[in-house]
This record gives structure tokens, C-alpha cells and sequence, in this order.
């Protein structure tokens, strides 16, 4: 789960980083009367949408009048904001984050994340900031420095004594720079972050440490814990498939291909989209209807994937171990009852009672549904039948 920026400062607030003062607005007006409170006469107008690279798509600008507060305002608010995170379709802005301004001597990248090969949390940082790290470490990767820290001992000072002789700070400097990378392990580690990215943290005039910008995420299954931080779920910025889709116990992720994927498991969903990729096809989703699928989910994840009207075929590979394949082919047939189905369904069921499901489709007569044995045969016919 993916928070805003105004929500990621407020947690480095609640863990003892000093913030520039915000406010959110959610209209021209409000802007201007954030401003006007904030006081000083430099401010930052933000768009607050759950994507990157905000200000090269346009969606932050500084202001150093109320005029230009509410004229930036006007630009920002309501428009579709495209940034190379948000693909093509960009994001609709309903809300901006009106930022006092301050001085800023130097810029910084400071990070946490998981480490997924050591298992371990990784420390990055760098004096490349308000950068892309991801060019930084393609261009000049000598620039960035990155620790592990075993989550079992935790953070230790001489990571941020390392780190901040890495990035040449000088005593008063170093002792500082150690508070707020502490402060940021904390706040990783006792949220149930998976990210926590400042960029920039910025040196300021007055020689202190302030993140001009922050971006979080969090462990889904650990919501359940952290109270404040599903409190900071925004469904607006999710894709409401998705939304829908676990309601249901569905797993889903929307993709941008024209093959929809219908499968049970996760292993097994990726390595069938990896099939489909590898015939020259391109998945539209991912979609794992679990080891409890019945015809009703089955339904359903029908009725979610033929929504994405770029979908022209749809591949169902099906496991039988936990889930009886019998089950998943009425839940097909129930699918072409309560949804029009009037593109190509590819069906391959493997194991627990495949031939009782077999029997079911064919016994159905349905002419756009056509079954295979295998997990390759399926996904070329899949994709022979989208190009058609």
C-alpha cells in the first residue's frame, strides 16, 4: 500500500523529523488560504498523486505569490498529470500540498528497503539527490552508497557514521544526519514499511536536515496491525479492479497487454504470463483465484478481466490440487450466464477431476470456448486468437 507525500511527512513528524509546514487543499481557495497561513512568500504547490517524477510532468511548481499560488492551483488541480510511473493514461489530480518554502544549501538520497536476496533491510544513500537513484546507479554508480542491516541487530551507529563519512559531513553534521537516519529505520521498521525514500533530503541555509520530499509503502498483509496507516489508504489512487478483486479473495494486477490470465496460484500465474510472453504474446493481468475458487469467483474474475476492453483473448489455466477443476468449469459456465463472454476463452484444467471438467465445457457446446492440454499449446492459441 502506497501512502501521499503529506501523509509520509506527517509519519516522519510523528517519529521526530523536522518537516517544512504543509496543508493540503482541495480547491483553489483552499490553496490560497493555506498560503496565506503557512505565511513567508515562497511556497511549493504539489500534486499529490501516488506516482514519481511529479514535477517533471508538471504537477509541482513554487510559487512566490498568492498570485502564483492560486494560478499554479488552477493548473494543477483537475488535470491528468502524466509521469513516467503513471504510464500514458497519467493520473487525474484531486488534491495538491500547499509547502512552505525553505533554503536549500545541498540535496541528499536517503532510503530504506527490502533486500530480497540477503532478506535483510538496505540502506541507500547518496549526494546525487532529487535524482532518479535508478539513473544515478546506471550513470555514476561509485555515487551511491548502500549497507544491509540484519533487522535482528538493527540499525547500529557506526551505519550512519559510514554512511555520512561516505557522504564527506563534517562532526556536527554527522551527528545530525545519525538522527534522522535513525529516525527513518524506526519509522521503517515499526510501520511495516517495505519503502521509505526520501528524495531530496535537503541541507538547508540554517544547516539542518529536511525531507523536501518523501514516498512510502507498506506490507499490505500487515495493515491489520497498523491501524494509522490503513487509515491513509486511498482507493481513489488504486485501480478499482484491483479494489474489487480482493473483496472477493481475488489477487489481481492490471498489466498492459491484450491476453487476460486467469490461474490459481501464484507461481503458476507466473509462469503462465512467462509462457505467454515467450510465444510473442502480452499478458493484461495477473489474476490468482486461489486455492478456494467456486463458480462465484470464478464469475467474477471473469467479469473483472473483461472490463479492461483492451483484453481480446482469455487464457484459464487451472491446477486441480486444492480447487477441483469440475468447480472451475461450471464457474465458466456460470460466468457466460451472468457476463457476455464474446471473446476467445483458452482452457486448460490439469488434475483433480480435469476429465469431469473436460466433459462439463464440451458438453456446454459453447463455440468461443476451446480447450487444451497444454500449458504452452494453450498460450499460443491464446495469443493466435488476439491477433486474429
Amino acid at each position: 500500500m502506497n501512502i501521499h507525500e503529506y501523509q509520509a511527512k506527517e509519519l516522519c513528524r510523528d517519529f521526530g523529523i523536522n518537516v517544512a509546514d504543509g496543508e493540503l487543499a482541495t480547491s483553489v481557495d483552499e490553496a490560497v488560504q493555506a498560503a496565506k497561513r503557512l505565511g513567508g512568500s515562497v511556497w511549493a504547490v504539489k500534486a499529490q498523486i501516488h506516482a514519481g517524477g511529479r514535477g517533471l510532468g508538471g504537477g509541482v511548481k513554487i510559487a512566490k505569490s498568492l498570485d502564483d499560488v492560486k494560478k499554479y492551483a488552477e493548473q494543477i488541480l483537475g488535470m491528468t498529470l502524466v509521469t513516467a510511473q503513471t504510464g500514458p493514461e497519467g493520473k487525474l489530480v484531486k488534491k495538491v500540498y500547499i509547502e512552505k518554502g525553505c533554503n536549500i544549501a545541498k540535496e541528499y538520497y536517503l532510503s530504506f528497503t527490502f533486500d530480497r536476496n540477503s532478506e535483510k533491510v538496505g540502506l541507500i544513500a547518496s549526494a546525487s539527490g532529487g535524482m532518479s537513484i535508478e539513473e544515478v546507479s546506471h550513470d555514476n554508480p561509485e555515487l551511491i552508497k548502500s549497507l544491509l542491516i540484519d533487522q535482528e541487530i538493527g540499525l547500529c551507529d557506526f551505519h550512519a557514521l559510514e554512511v555520512a563519512s561516505f557522504l564527506n559531513f563534517d562532526k556536527d553534521l554527522s551527528l545530525k544526519f545519525g538522527n534522522i537516519v535513525k529516525s527513518l529505520y524506526n519509522l521503517y521498521t515499526k510501520t511495516d514499511a517495505n519503502l521509505v525514500e526520501i528524495n531530496p533530503l535537503v541541507l538547508t541555509a540554517e544547516n539542518d536536515f529536511m525531507p523536501l520530499d518523501a514516498k512510502m509503502g507498506f506490507d499490505d498483509s500487515a495493515l491489520f496491525r497498523q491501524p494509522k496507516i490503513a487509515s491513509m489508504r486511498d482507493l481513489d489512487e488504486e485501480e478499482p479492479s484491483e479494489v474489487e478483486a480482493k473483496e472477493h479473495g481475488l489477487s489481481y494486477v492490471k498489466l498492459d497487454g491484450n491476453i487476460g490470465c486467469m490461474v490459481n496460484g501464484a507461481g503458476l500465474a507466473m509462469g503462465t504470463m512467462d509462457t505467454i510472453n515467450s510465444v510473442g504474446g502480452k499478458p493484461a493481468n495477473f489474476l490468482d483465484v486461489g486455492g478456494g475458487a467456486n463458480p462465484q469467483t470464478v464469475a467474477k474474475a471473469f467479469e473483472i478481466i473483461l472490463r479492461d476492453k483492451n483484453v481480446k483473448s482469455i487464457f484459464v489455466n487451472i491446477f486441480g490440487g486444492i480447487v477441483r477443476c469440475d468447480r472451475i468449469a461450471n464457474g465458466i459456465l456460470e460466468a457466460t450466464k451472468l457476463t457476455k463472454v464474446d471473446i476467445p476463452v483458452v482452457v486448460r484444467l490439469d488434475g483433480t477431476n480435469a476429465k469431469e471438467a473436460a466433459d462439463i465445457l464440451k458438453g456446454a457446446n459453447i463455440e468461443n470456448i476451446i480447450t487444451v492440454d497444454g500449458l504452452e499449446s494453450g498460450a499460443r492459441k491464446a495469443v493466435e486468437l488476439a491477433n486474429a
